[in-house]
């Protein structure tokens, strides 16, 4: 069922705007810390702000949209969930204020932010063969993705800046989901050239990789070295620590709301894309 959750206090001032925020909650490692930079932000700019879980599925995600347009919101942020666009099409079509959040999409016509992710990701790729690891593996996210794209573009960008080429047979398709980094960990493990090094495309794969490597007994950091992207508790609180790209997931929050307000204010203003530096956390993972 499509619920909705306003965030209404006693006694504030009145409202300037209403903001529909549609994401997967459950979904979303750090929606906590976002949703509280956004509420934050929204706070200080005299907007409500209406929750609206899309449990990180499309068809759940547009009927989410359609209840929080019937509530009569000034504008959306929107977590898209994977697949087609046909919601972004719609919000965009109809001239809702609309920003994407953290998943952006390959378009000029809709406001975004997130984190940059070719030359991040490519950072991690020079890591690794900083420490003479040659035989780089990637498990790469939903293909339908963006996101998942420019990080496969970044694993190459990366080799290619160290002198190494691209090896397909080096690549698999996690589905951006635990279970599906299990099985892409072990085709890598499996075939061959079999890696020395791992860069795991998004933090829910980092479990599926972790727990495959733990199955067949291989210690991460000292005989698989493994770096990832995503800002997880855990990773820091397993031994290893896991290396990797932490999202500014507040940082996200409070410019997404500032070019929401933006537009609303402006709606003929030329759309923006945002894109913010990812935080480097160094682990044991790999190998140093």
């Amino acid at each position: 069922m499509t619920a909705l959750s306003p965030d209404l206090r006693l006694w504030d001032p009145p409202v300037t705007y209403r903001i529909g925020v549609a994401m997967g909650v459950q979904a979303n490692p750090y929606s906590g810390e976002l949703l509280r930079a956004i509420r934050g932000a929204a706070a200080q700019a005299g907007c409500d702000v209406l929750l609206a879980e899309t449990e990180d599925a499309a068809g759940e995600e547009a009927a989410v949209v359609r209840a929080l347009r019937a509530d009569l919101v000034d504008g959306v942020l929107l977590v898209p969930a994977a697949g087609d666009e046909a919601v972004i099409n719609g919000l965009v079509r109809m001239g809702v204020p609309t920003v994407l959040v953290d998943r952006l999409a390959a378009r000029n016509d809709v406001d975004q932010v997130g984190t940059e992710n070719v030359h991040a990701v490519a950072s991690l790729v020079r890591h690794l063969t900083s420490r003479r690891h040659r035989k780089i593996g990637l498990v790469s996210g939903e293909e339908s993705q963006e996101v998942s794209r420019e990080r496969v573009r970044g694993y190459r960008l990366g080799l290619e800046q160290a002198g190494l080429r691209f090896n397909r047979e080096l690549v698999e398709c996690g589905l951006s989901t635990p279970g599906g980094a299990a099985r892409a960990t072990a085709k890598l493990l499996d075939g061959w050239p079999s890696p020395t090094a791992l860069v795991v495309a998004d933090e829910s794969m980092l479990v599926g990789v972790q727990y495959e490597a733990h199955r067949r007994g291989i210690k991460i950091g000292s005989e698989l070295a493994v770096v990832g992207y995503g800002d997880m508790d855990w990773a820091r609180r397993v031994s290893p620590a896991v290396t990797t790209l932490a999202q500014p997931a507040a940082d996200i929050g409070h410019r997404a709301v500032q070019l929401l307000t933006s537009r609303m204010a402006d709606p003929d203003r030329p759309p923006e894309s945002v894109l913010l530096t990812p935080k480097f956390l160094h682990g044991a993972s790999c190998g140093c």
